[in-house]
């Protein structure tokens, strides 16, 4: 079977470049994308040919494929994009999924040469700020660990978009993860903010632990006040909201902050519309979709 090339909903126009198979951590509980994927870099030939098939076109932004290909080191990251402007001279932006702990791997300065490169707008599955929903998450970092990543990625001038998941800590401990991480992407000041609410597939350990009961799931209600607690406490300016993953309970998306009482709104709105419904567990079907 061909793998699976997994792109955000906002890199549709971007240019798909490979240069990874798999991800380097592929350990998150929640996780199924890559699990029988064997973690491999491509060889410079192997780039090369995809960038043979688009040589001339006119392309202004990459975004390069699979799991979390800034794991590469920095040398071989600069090598890829000499490549990227050198078949494509109008790229400007090179995208791609990034891990905290991605980071990690870089100094201060190689950071600033790979902005230098077109390095920019990187998609990290930040999750959550609080302590106890990363290690039920299995991400491999703390909270202060992703703050202090991520205010390097700021000080080198790369952008970065933060992945949220409502629910990841559990019923009990909703609100207590909607207030850490509004106070982690408050400080750290993502260009854009990606929210789903948690789900599984067979293959992965939160499967096992939600069909168990050991990981109690939210009901819809508890969704909602989750989310509405995280946006009243949001504080950063110029930047997108992207909440209309069929996961969410409300579907909706915005700029921060200017329509960020829109958005509280919005999610009042469907508190009342679904009245009926507060009390359940949501069902499901791909990709975590809700069904209302």
């Amino acid at each position: 079977m061909e793998e699976l090339l997994y792109r955000p909903p906002f890199e549709a126009d971007s240019y798909l470049l490979q240069v990874t198979k798999g991800c380097s951590h592929n350990k998150c509980a929640f996780c199924t994308m890559y699990r029988d994927i064997p973690f491999r870099v491509l060889s410079e030939e192997e780039i090369r040919s995809q960038l043979e098939q688009v040589k001339g076109y006119h392309i202004e932004r990459v975004f390069l494929e699979n799991g979390d290909p800034f794991c590469l080191n920095a040398e071989k990251l600069k090598g890829i994009c000499g490549m990227v402007h050198a078949y494509l001279p109008n790229v400007k932006t090179i995208a791609m999924y990034a891990s905290i702990k991605n980071i990690m791997t870089k100094t201060d300065e190689e950071l600033a040469a790979l902005s230098a490169c077109g390095i920019n707008d990187l998609n990290i599955g930040v999750e959550s700020g609080l302590d106890e929903a990363l290690r039920l998450m299995n991400k491999g970092y703390t909270a202060i660990q992703a703050k202090e990543q991520l205010l390097r990625l700021q000080n080198a001038g790369i952008r970065y978009g933060a992945n949220v998941i409502f629910g990841c800590a559990g019923r009990q401990k909703r609100k207590e993860n909607a207030l850490a991480t509004a106070e982690l992407l408050n400080e750290t000041e993502p260009y854009l903010i990606f929210t789903g609410t948690i789900h599984s597939e067979p293959g992965c350990p939160l499967y096992e632990d939600m069909k168990s009961g050991r990981f109690a799931e939210s009901t819809v209600g508890e969704y909602l006040e989750e989310e509405e607690l995280f946006l009243e406490h949001l504080q950063v300016d110029d930047c997108f909201f992207f909440g209309a993953h069929p996961s969410n309970v409300c579907r909706m998306y915005g700029w921060l902050m200017d329509n960020q009482e829109e958005m509280i709104h919005a999610v009042r709105e469907t508190r009342s519309d679904l009245a009926d419904r507060l009390d359940q567990i949501p069902q499901r079907g791909g990709e975590g979709a809700l069904f209302l």
